[in-house]
C-alpha cells in the first residue's frame, strides 16, 4: 500500500468568562468562520503545549490547560476545494493568561466573546459542527484530568539512529 490514511490533530481551547465564549473570527477557504482557538499538533510538540501555542497564536493570550473536555472526530469535505479531511480534535479548558501586543496569526481577522446562545445563532459561520460541540460538553460539566496525556520524550526531540525504534 503506498498511500497511508492519516487524520489530522487538531487542538482547540474553549475559554470561558461570565457566561462568554473566547473565539475568533478566521478567514478560511470556505469564507469567514468562527472556531475556538485551534490549530494542528506540529512536529516535537505535546497536545497540551500545541493548546498553548495555538491559543498565543490566534489570541495573544497566554493560556494555561486545567482540563480536556473531549476528543472529537470529524470529517470535512470542502465544497469549494474537494478537500477531504478527517480531523481528531481535543479540546481543552483552562485559564486565559496575559495579553501581549502580538499580530494574531494569519487569516484571524478578531477575537470576540461570544454566548452561547449568540453562537447557536450563528450556526452557518462555524468552522465546524465541533464548535458547539464542544462548547455544550463544557457546559455539561465534561472535564479529564490533563494527567491522562503522556508524551515520551521521544516525541519531543529529534529522532535519531539511538532513538529510533522498530
Amino acid at each position: 500500500m503506498t498511500d497511508t490514511w492519516k487524520p489530522s490533530v487538531t487542538v482547540a481551547a474553549i475559554i470561558e468568562r461570565n457566561g462568554l465564549f473566547l473565539l475568533v473570527e478566521e478567514e478560511t477557504g470556505d469564507g469567514i468562520r468562527f472556531n475556538q482557538p485551534a490549530g494542528h499538533l506540529e512536529p516535537l510538540e505535546s497536545m497540551t503545549h500545541a493548546v498553548v501555542r495555538e491559543t498565543l497564536e490566534e489570541t495573544a493570550h497566554d493560556f494555561t490547560p486545567t482540563a480536556l473536555v473531549g476528543m472529537y472526530m470529524s470529517r470535512y469535505l470542502s465544497a469549494h476545494t474537494g478537500v477531504d479531511v478527517t480531523y481528531l480534535r481535543f479540546a481543552f479548558t483552562g485559564d486565559l493568561g496575559q495579553y501581549h501586543n502580538l499580530p494574531l496569526d494569519q487569516g484571524i481577522l478578531r477575537t470576540v466573546w461570544m454566548s452561547r446562545d449568540e453562537l447557536s445563532a450563528c450556526h452557518a459561520t462555524h468552522r465546524s459542527p465541533l464548535v458547539m460541540r464542544c462548547i455544550d460538553d463544557y457546559i455539561l460539566g465534561k472535564r479529564a484530568p490533563l494527567s491522562l496525556f503522556y508524551t515520551d520524550p521521544s516525541a519531543l526531540a529529534t529522532p535519531t539512529l539511538e532513538t529510533t525504534h522498530v
